[in-house]
């Protein structure tokens, strides 16, 4: 019996090297280390850690053997989390996780964590996207950039770019300046998608172009990005103001979808000097294509909402070039769709229909999110538990309302908290294009809202109750009172 105890003694105090991981927390730490068929091969069932996270682990059940095994992941030369050690066919859960923790106890007591982790694949030079070079002027840097790098409130977006960044290897070795500089919002952009298609589970590559190289067991595509920028001249330089809901209804009506014709349409034609169009370049060639496109064109700020917030309607107006009119009979909600005329403003027409121009049969989806913003990398941080002690977290919006009647969504106020399990996609939005070449499955990002239009009828599919629109509240305690920033 003593020497029983003394083993279990032994036991416990080792297992005091190693703490419990949230999913959230693991999700993020491991952003990158997922390969696509995981999800085919096993079921994950716990996470863990040692008590400063230089070490990170998994146990999961094996879906064919029904048994159990454990993996330990450490970082890389790059600062990445990959697998390091693996044990399989155990007998149960609980096994499994004590065989675990004592490896970890064993990595950080006795092994050389920087010779654990390396892989000999590592880059040269990773990826550190909040790095700003030696020399740069202040002036230079986005002021979004600068919000992100010197807000006390942005840690858990600085914590979600400290791990994101190792893992991209962007084919534009321009890419970590721009972000910091010149084009910040376009290359959030990116970014959030690379996190979205991960999450989606597929292995994603950035070729020359498209943007995105994606594949997994439920097949590949390739995505190109874009974004709706302000105008710098011409007659959509003159942006409107909409004070009623007659000016914002023409505003959605004609100056968006003229923007977000101007994205598309530029890609859409786009060719390379062997005149070659996106979906003919790459990998992914003649395979499915969809462009992915975000509206930056009119930032937040200083109490405003950004335009990303409420342009959305526009979008499916201009890529079916139909509207939706509804009206309540007796008591229940009648759609109907209208074909509308081309879209004008001042001196400016172009055709309505994304989807029915020429050569747009080579476009499967357009992919549109208005959360690819510093306040969706934010509350993705504070998910996995990065937020400061002295700062909450609220979001406000508009959330889809399940009633067949709606015609609004329903208002919500969340504080955004640890181990909410808020997912990159949540946000998402799918059009699929009824007349393309290469269709896309609805599976193919299963869990976003996707919209398809056949035979006259738009149809929607959700899960849930998506957020429609949102702006994010970020709020310092100090003492007893509060100072709050409001993003969009």
């Amino acid at each position: 019996m003593g020497e029983a105890k003394a083993k279990r003694d032994v036991r416990r105090e080792r297992e005091k090297l190693s703490k419990p991981l949230s999913r959230s927390r693991f999700n993020l730490l491991a952003i990158g280390t997922r390969r696509s068929p995981a999800p085919y091969l096993y079921e994950e069932v716990g996470y863990w850690a040692d008590n400063e996270e230089r070490v990170i682990g998994v146990v999961a059940r094996d879906w064919q053997d029904d048994d159990y095994y454990w993996s330990l992941l450490a970082r890389d030369r790059n600062g990445r989390f990959r697998s390091v050690d693996i044990d399989g066919s155990l007998r149960s859960v609980a096994y499994a996780t004590v065989a675990l923790r004592e490896r970890i106890a064993k990595a950080v007591t006795e092994d050389d964590l920087d010779l654990l982790g390396t892989q000999g694949d590592e880059t040269n030079y990773p990826t550190d996207l909040l790095s700003v070079p030696a020399g740069t002027k202040a002036e230079t840097l986005h002021p979004n950039f600068r919000l992100l790098i010197d807000t006390l409130g942005r840690a858990p977006a600085r914590a979600v770019f400290k791990e994101l960044g190792p893992w991209l290897a962007p084919s534009d070795p321009h890419f970590v300046k721009e972000f910091q500089t010149s084009q910040f919002d376009q290359r959030l952009w990116e970014l959030y998608l690379w996190a979205v298609f991960r999450e989606l589970g597929y292995d994603v590559t950035q070729p020359e172009a498209p943007d995105f190289y994606i594949v997994s067991p439920k097949g590949e595509f390739t995505v190109e990005a874009t974004t709706c920028a302000p105008s710098g001249g011409g007659v959509l330089a003159d942006h409107p103001d909409p004070q009623t809901p007659d000016a914002m209804k023409a505003f959605l009506a004609d100056y968006m979808p003229m923007k977000f014709g101007g994205a598309l349409t530029a890609k859409l034609q786009k060719k390379n000097a062997h005149g070659e169009s996106y979906w003919e370049r790459g990998p992914g060639a003649g395979k499915p294509f969809a462009l992915a496109v975000a509206d930056f064109h009119k930032p937040g700020g200083d109490g405003e909402i950004g335009s990303m917030t409420y342009t959305q309607e526009a979008l499916w107006i201009y890529l079916y070039g139909h509207r939706i009119e509804w009206e309540l009979v007796d008591g229940a909600l009648s759609i109907r769709t209208v074909k509308i005329d081309p879209h004008t403003f001042k001196t400016k027409v172009i055709e309505t229909g994304f989807f029915d121009l020429p050569g747009a049969e080579n476009i499967s989806a357009v992919v549109f999110s208005n959360a690819g913003t510093l306040a969706k990398f934010d509350r993705m941080g504070v998910d996995a538990g990065f937020a400061p002690a002295d700062h909450r977290y609220y979001r406000v919006g508009f959330r889809l309302d399940p009633d067949p009647n709606a015609v609004i969504g329903t208002r919500f106020c969340d504080e955004v908290v640890a181990d909410n399990e808020e997912r990159w996609s949540d946000e998402l939005q799918v059009f699929h294009n009824p007349n393309a070449k290469f269709p896309l499955p609805l599976e193919a990002f299963a869990g976003a809202t996707q919209h398809r239009f056949e035979n006259g009828v738009h149809v929607s599919h959700s899960i849930g109750t998506p957020v429609l629109s949102s702006y994010t509240m970020i709020m310092r305690i100090v003492g007893d009172d509060a100072s709050e920033t409001v993003t969009a």
